[in-house]
């Protein structure tokens, strides 16, 4: 029970750290543009995440077979998760975004409940399905709709919630076998690789090289940078990483619903935006919806070890 307590301390730390990169995120594309922020992103938490390796504070070691195991955990985070995301809000609103990523959470209960068999209750259905109300009730009550003529981006950004659903269920198979910090460092790794790639090509081919170094002077950039590189990207990678190990990812996906509402109370302190009845509301449902979901799957795995232990016992 203490380590599950202390997965759930961690997921509202990891939802916070999500709620707030979405004004990181504005501020950095404000100076340069999504493909090169991803770039300057990665290569951060790639650096940090290096001298933790170098200098023993986070250990990783790879053999061959091992390590191609990580690749298609790497590809789905953050690799197709971020291309998908970039693009589908190229080609659709932000709004149509946020609605359609609330879904996250009933696409990873199927593909968990299929791959991992991890069962959920009645209640627990119900508690995600609240949830996920509650992100489209903030977004639909403030006048938000989905946009169905911008077709190409709402199914760029359902691609994109399918890739966190599936890294999320993937993530989970493989705790048992590889340290959270050892997961992290290979898709780090990979995400630096193939932005960086993608973004330097982008420039030689447009003959604008100067372009991709320009917003470095910008302080504005260099602090958005940090937090997404480091908070954003490293930190939540190792935190959703450590908490797969502990908690099921049906269990988790719902907290990600939390980002929404801690992005409406940063956005009332630092963007001075005001806070409506609908978002108090829907962040009421957003908040009962995570703690009913966790609840009544915590109520039922502990019945199943009482049962357990009891059976034991009668054996014994």
């Amino acid at each position: 029970m203490k380590s599950q307590s202390f997965a759930y301390m961690l997921s509202i730390f990891h939802a916070s750290i999500v709620g707030l990169s979405f004004l990181f995120t504005k501020m950095a594309i404000a100076e340069s543009n999504p493909l090169d922020t991803l770039a300057f992103r990665f290569s951060v938490s790639f650096a940090i995440i290096s001298l933790l390796v170098a200098f023993k504070v986070i250990k990783a070691n790879y053999t061959w077979e091992s390590a191609k195991k990580l690749v298609p955990l790497s590809l789905l985070f953050p690799t197709l998760f971020f291309a998908f995301q970039a693009f589908g809000l190229k080609y659709s609103q932000s709004t149509d975004a946020g609605i359609l990523s609330a879904v996250t959470p009933i696409i990873t209960v199927m593909i968990a409940g299929y791959f991992l068999k991890e069962k959920t209750s009645l209640y627990q259905k119900l508690s995600i399905v609240l949830s996920v109300v509650g992100v489209i009730f903030i977004f639909v009550l403030k006048g938000s709709s989905i946009n169905f003529s911008d077709m190409l981006g709402m199914v760029l950004i359902l691609l994109s919630c399918i890739a966190t659903a599936c890294y999320t269920t993937m993530t989970r198979s493989l705790a048992k076998d590889y340290t959270p910090g050892e997961m992290s460092f290979f898709m780090m790794g990979i995400g630096f690789v193939i932005f960086n790639i993608a973004a330097i090509s982008s420039h030689i081919n447009q003959g604008t090289m100067q372009e991709f170094f320009s917003p470095w002077l910008s302080m504005e950039f260099i602090s958005s940078i940090l937090y997404l590189g480091i908070l954003a990207s490293l930190v939540t990678s190792l935190l959703s990483n450590s908490i797969l190990s502990k908690i099921k990812a049906t269990q988790m996906s719902v907290f990600a619903n939390l980002s929404t509402v801690v992005t409406i109370v940063a956005g009332a302190l630092i963007l001075n935006e005001k806070i409506t009845i609908y978002d108090i509301i829907g962040s009421v449902l957003i908040i009962l919806g995570v703690i009913g979901t966790n609840y009544f799957g915590g109520k039922k795995d502990h019945t199943i070890k009482m049962n357990l232990h009891y059976n034991k016992k009668e054996h014994s």
